[in-house]
């Protein structure tokens, strides 16, 4: 089973990421048993239907509009961010604007390509679940990542996490 580090922990994944070939039809698209993450559009073509199913997620890709899934955040447990490749930021992007204009507070999973280089940057975009691709690291490297969060403990910039900068958080002496 896929492995993910969630709230600073490595734990066992039971999502699937349901992927569709770029000239396939959402309607017809068939769907896995169990927890699925599906993409934008095939939540647009199938709403209802995948609501009812339950343990449905949606997850965004760069191109995606974050305001057409504004009125389904309510119901969603999760949300994921598709990042297609190491040089496409618009995930974080999408991820800010998920947590600070549209208020998500449940689970948002960065998926696709996410090094460990950028775990960091994530959570402090708002992420607070990294699932990097099956197999890029091993159980151990996951572990190693977790303890690399805590080695920046002050950032100097606001963000999602921490909102103020930090000349506003520190007090100082007159």
């Amino acid at each position: 089973m896929a492995k993910l580090i969630h709230n600073g922990r490595v734990v066992a994944d039971d999502w699937q990421i349901v992927r569709l070939e770029a000239d396939a039809d959402p309607a017809g698209a068939q769907l896995p048993a169990g927890r699925v993450i599906v993409p934008l559009a095939l939540w647009r073509a199938r709403r209802d239907e995948l609501a009812a199913r339950g343990d449905v997620a949606v997850w965004l890709g760069g191109a995606d509009d974050p305001a057409e899934l504004a009125a389904d955040l309510a119901r969603l447990p999760l949300v994921g961010v598709d990042f297609p490749k190491f040089a496409d930021g618009r995930g974080y992007s999408i991820a800010v604007l998920l947590r600070g204009r549209y208020g998500y507070t449940g689970e948002l999973r960065a998926i696709g390509d996410v090094l460990r280089d950028q775990f960091n940057y994530l959570v402090r975009c708002g992420f607070d679940a990294l699932a990097p691709r099956e197999g890029r690291y091993t159980d151990a490297q996951l572990e190693a990542a977790v303890a690399s969060l805590a080695d920046f403990t002050e950032p100097y910039q606001g963000a999602i996490a921490p909102h103020e900068p930090l000349f506003r958080r520190v007090r100082r002496a007159a």
